[in-house]
């Protein structure tokens, strides 16, 4: 009897330690991303594209799945009327047009840093010339494409900055991301045929795990750690075998090609190629690879942001360039600058 009440005791220590621990755990991870998590928590798997207390969210669109919404306002985030995040001009100076187009996903978009500080904000200052930031977070590939060949049309920019990741590119083998719907391609007879369109309404998908553990960041450090992004988003529906999006790329690029508009392509990367980099960059580089090799055969600009990345991590480290998941205000300067540098070498904008 005694020996079972021992156990039992034993059994509650070890739970109350692992619970006390977690809870720890979550605390820090919480002040380590900023005080106002403490108040904050929200389902962690499905809030990439929802709005939140300091994010502008997204509206659903039947052609691409999701794009921004128009006229919002959080204390770092700002879309104009159209939807494009705000990206604020010098006082008291005019600027160039017709406007150059950035399109893309978080990275273009500017994820955790403010409306000053997105590397489309950097450039417009380098360049003198209007830049719209059309970045759609949670974009794919060829939902970028998509989005591009879309706005093209209707602003007739001077040139087209699109961007993505490696990430980006492994999204077009799906028909559900995020929690969302999407469109994607299929390669017919050497040809893009797009599916999944019209879009249809999302519908929301409670698991119990995402039930359980949607709200930790712990957890979500966790699944990112281990590279199982498909399990914490388990709402993800795959439509195209794992690595079909790779041979989607030069077809995309051949699209945007036949836009007819100066276009320089760049490559960006999550800043676990630099904290990760024995199992994670060789894999990003490979799909980056590429997309860019795509692009040069299709006679648009290419641009690899890696070795730039790579000379300032190794001087100044991985943290002086980002924050969580994207850059920070000084890596994005330093992509803006090497943007700036690319659009000139190559005389994309007439003056």
């Amino acid at each position: 009897m005694n020996s079972a009440k021992e156990y039992l005791g034993r059994l509650a220590l070890i739970v109350a330690t692992v619970v006390l621990t977690f809870a720890a755990l979550e605390i820090a991870s919480r002040l380590w991303r900023g005080p106002g998590w403490l108040l904050y928590w929200p389902h962690l798997p499905t809030q990439v594209l929802k709005p939140s207390n300091d994010r502008c969210g997204n509206l659903f669109d039947d052609r691409l799945g999701w794009v921004t919404s128009p006229n919002c306002a959080t204390p770092s985030y700002h879309h104009d009327a159209k939807g494009f995040r705000v990206v604020p001009g010098p006082t008291g100076q005019s600027l160039g047009e017709p406007a150059v187009l950035v399109t893309g996903a978080s990275f273009s978009y500017g994820d955790e840093v403010s409306d000053g500080e997105t590397w489309a904000a950097y450039l417009q200052g380098l360049i003198h010339r209007k830049v719209i930031n059309a970045g759609v977070t949670g974009y794919s590939l060829d939902q970028t494409v998509l989005r591009s060949e879309q706005l093209a049309k209707e602003i007739a920019p001077a040139a087209m900055i699109v961007t993505f990741t490696a990430d980006d590119v492994a999204r077009g083998e799906l028909s559900r991301v995020w929690g969302a719907e999407k469109p994607y391609f299929e390669l017919v007879g050497g040809r893009l045929e797009l599916r999944h369109v019209p879009v249809p309404q999302s519908e929301p998908v409670d698991l119990f795990w995402q039930k359980a553990l949607g709200w930790s960041l712990v957890a979500e450090k966790v699944v990112r750690a281990l590279d199982e992004v498909d399990w914490w988003y388990a709402n993800r529906r795959r439509a195209l075998p794992k690595g079909a999006g790779e041979s989607l790329a030069c077809p995309l690029m051949r699209r945007l090609a036949q836009l007819s508009i100066p276009t320089l392509v760049v490559a960006q990367y999550p800043p676990r190629t630099w904290r990760d980099t024995r199992k994670f960059a060789g894999g990003q580089r490979r799909l980056t690879g590429i997309v860019l090799r795509c692009a040069e055969e299709a006679g648009l600009g290419a641009l690899d942001t890696f070795q730039i990345v790579q000379d300032a991590v190794r001087a100044r480290g991985v943290d002086a360039l980002h924050r969580v998941w994207h850059h920070n205000s000084e890596g994005n300067r330093l992509i803006a600058d090497a943007v700036a540098a690319e659009l000139a070498k190559r005389h994309m904008l007439q003056p």
